[in-house]
Order: structure tokens, then C-alpha cells, then sequence
């Protein structure tokens, strides 16, 4: 009499349950996934016919199952979830690894690393902020400020109304910025010059004749124009200036700004071509320049294509890298290593890297983290059942004892 198929019975419940206990453990987990005992029977040899007893049961394999977690929203802007197909690529220097956790942070050098210290993957920016795809490096994030940007192009969109009496002379302009009887309308906005000191530039704006206008512009209460007004002549409907056509030079010079600092003379490019002048009141509906002062790291963001945007205190933005998603044919053939990671292997094949969103990748969502697939309600369930079967095995067991026994004691 054998007692291989109840002690095999054992071994395999008893691994089953190891299975489940962990999948139990892990439920809590970020980024875990489910894991699965798969059993197979055993025979003493193939083809031994209809008649053949089994030596009862093995564990074939222990697959993980890499569905979709669920998507919890965090207050991390650094937590990422992968919704879709997809592994992080994470590096000590030495080799890769791929995990589901997107729990990162910034380390002292401005790496993104995971709790284990391991620095995410993924593709740098070149001096202008545009991202370089092709081999994935760790990313480093600029930990240093934005340099300034001297405003160069600006523009105004601004309806000036068709029905104003003239308040200046086409042949003598003449205008007193401090009097407003002698021009139409005024607006204000903030440039800034080389060293991102700020410029206040205000607009103003005389009628002179029908269809006629003049600007003039002064820099912290300095006259830009030199009591040189620059004429815009509107076309007879009023849609557009046609003249100037495009942007007129302004050349701002050295002046002393609300700070008390002696600001740096600079050229700039006004677009004029936004005016228009119908018959309803001024308004002005868009002002632009594209300098900035200087500003501080405050923020970091990921898009849902993995570009890391960068947030700083003058409220610039720049792409400071893009995360790398690794896709595998076979994923339930990763190595699993603990620590929310895995290595790839002969089974698995080869990673395929690219953005998120491309090829079989998936997208990311930021401020979120993917929780583990574990089903609690099933796993509960199937410990009882594996309880259960334990049971049943460990009896077989006691009944070839009792079986044996009888043999034994037959005189």
C-alpha cells in the first residue's frame, strides 16, 4: 500500500496555501500582483492504460497573474500608475528591474528613485528642453533654478473704438502721459530685461484722425518712443491694421523700475496685427511677452505620455525627461526578485522599451498608484477550500494506516 498520492496531497495544499497566505499578505501592497498555484497529477509512467493509479498530485508551477490593479488617487505628484501594459525600468547601476510600483521620490541628486533606492528609467532633454528618445538613462531632474529670458516678441489684441473723438493732432502729435484728455485709451504689462528685472511697458493709444490711431509706449514712466508716435492706419472695415503690417521695434531703454534697480536697455518686437476698430468700446483682450525672471524648482509633474514636466517659481514649465515603459511577450515568465520587482528572463523574453501610450504600452496617471489585483473575497474562499482538501488528503492518509493495520493484525 503507498501513502505517495495522500503525503503528495500535503505537499501540494500546504504549497498552495504558502500561495495564498501570500497573495493575502500582499493585498495591501502597491503594485503586487496575484500570484496563482497551478497543479499537475503524477504517474509512475506514461501510457500505463486505462487501468493506471495516479501517485496523486504536484505543483507545476506558481504563475503570477498580471491583470490590472485598481487606480488610487494620491497626494504624491511623484506616485505614477500604470493603466495598461507596461513595467517600470529601475537601475542600482548594475542591472535593470522592472516593477509596477510607482511610488518615487527625489533623491539629493535629483535622481527619481523607489523606496529601495533603485533610479527610474527613462529618456533625457537636451539644453532646450526636448526630449531625446533612444537608450534609457536614469533620470535626473535639475535640482539648480531657470535662468531669465529677456522679453523679445509681444504682442496686444485690443478693439479700439470707432466712434472716439480725436484727442491728438495728425500733424503735431503731441501727448502728456500724465493727461489723460490727451489720448484715447491706456494698457499695462510687465516685461523684462536681461537679468529678469521687471519692465512695466504701458500702452498708449490717440486717435488723430478717421481710421488713424498713434501708440506710443513708455518703460517705468520713460518715454520709449521719443515722442515719435508709431501711426496705425486701420483698413476702411476696421478688421485689421494695414499698416503697420506684423511687428514694430521698440528699443527700451535704461530706466529705474518700482525696486529702485537700474534696469538693462533691450529691443523688443510689438505684433500690432490683433488691433481692430469697431464701433463698441475699448477693450483689450490678450497681452503677451515671452521673457521671464528668474525662478526655483517648486514642482514636479508626469503626463500621461511620461514627460516629466518641471514647475518653477515664475511660473515657467520645461520637460525634464520622459519615463520608459518595458513591455515583455510573456510577463508571467519574469523572475520575481521581492520588492515590487522583477528580472527578466529566457521565459519572459526580451523587454521591449518605448513611451507610454506607444506601441502595446500603456498610459500613466500621476498622483496615483496602482494597488495590488489581489481579490481578498476569493482568496478567503479559496483558503477554505484548500483547507478542506488538506483535510481530506491528511484522511486518505489515516485510512491506508487503519487499512495496514488490519493486514498487519491478521493472524
Amino acid at each position: 500500500m503507498s501513502f505517495q498520492q495522500g503525503i503528495s496531497g500535503l505537499n501540494s495544499t500546504a504549497k498552495s496555501l504558502d500561495v495564498i497566505g501570500n497573495n493575502i499578505a500582499n493585498v495591501s501592497t502597491v503594485g503586487s500582483k496575484t500570484a496563482r498555484a497551478e497543479f499537475a497529477d503524477m504517474y509512475a509512467a506514461s501510457g500505463g492504460g486505462s487501468g493506471a493509479a495516479g501517485l496523486g498530485a504536484k505543483i507545476a508551477a506558481v504563475a503570477q497573474q498580471f491583470g490590472q490593479g485598481s487606480i488610487k488617487a494620491t497626494d504624491n505628484s511623484m506616485d505614477v500608475a500604470i493603466s495598461g501594459n507596461g513595467f517600470f525600468e529601475l537601475t542600482d547601476g548594475k542591472g535593470i528591474v522592472y516593477s509596477r510600483n510607482g511610488q518615487f521620490k527625489m533623491d539629493r541628486d535629483g535622481f527619481i528613485v523607489n523606496n529601495s533606492a533603485l533610479k527610474l528609467m527613462g529618456y533625457p532633454v537636451d539644453a532646450g528642453g526636448v526630449v531625446q528618445p533612444g537608450a534609457a538613462v536614469a533620470l535626473q531632474l535639475p535640482t539648480g533654478g531657470v535662468s531669465p529670458a529677456v522679453t523679445a516678441n509681444a504682442s496686444v489684441q485690443a478693439n479700439f473704438d470707432s466712434r472716439a473723438a480725436n484727442t491728438g493732432d495728425p500733424l503735431a502729435p503731441v501727448i502728456d502721459f500724465n493727461d489723460p484728455r490727451t489720448y484715447n485709451n491706456a494698457t499695462s504689462m510687465i516685461a523684462y530685461d536681461i537679468k529678469g528685472q521687471e519692465v512695466a511697458l504701458t500702452y498708449f493709444f490717440q486717435k488723430v484722425d478717421t481710421d488713424t490711431w498713434n501708440l506710443y509706449a513708455s518703460a517705468n514712466g520713460v518715454d520709449v518712443t521719443g515722442g515719435a508716435p508709431v501711426p496705425i492706419n486701420f483698413a476702411p472695415d476696421g478688421s485689421a491694421p494695414a499698416a503697420p503690417l506684423g511687428a514694430v521695434t521698440l528699443n527700451v531703454p535704461i530706466t529705474t523700475n518700482t525696486a529702485g534697480a537700474a534696469t538693462v536697455a533691450f529691443d523688443m518686437d510689438l505684433d500690432v496685427s490683433g488691433l481692430t476698430q469697431f464701433g463698441s468700446a475699448f477693450g483689450v483682450s490678450d497681452l503677451k511677452q515671452d521673457g521671464f525672471a528668474s525662478g526655483l524648482l517648486t514642482s514636479i509633474g508626469i503626463e500621461s505620455n511620461g514627460v516629466v514636466m518641471a514647475r518653477y517659481s515664475n511660473g515657467q514649465t520645461r520637460p525634464a525627461g520622459q519615463i520608459e515603459l518595458a513591455t515583455f511577450r510573456n510577463p508571467q515568465g519574469l523572475s520575481p526578485l521581492g520588492d515590487n520587482t522583477w528580472a527578466s528572463s529566457f521565459a519572459s523574453g526580451q523587454p521591449l522599451g518605448g513611451a507610454p501610450g506607444s506601441g502595446a504600452a500603456g498610459l500613466l496617471q500621476s498622483s496615483a498608484v496602482e494597488e495590488s489585483n489581489v481579490d481578498l473575497t476569493a482568496e478567503l474562499v479559496n483558503m477554505m477550500v484548500a483547507q478542506r482538501i488538506y483535510q481530506a488528503n491528511s484522511q486518505t492518509i489515516k485510512t491506508q494506516d487503519q487499512v495496514l493495520q488490519t493486514l498487519v493484525n491478521l493472524r
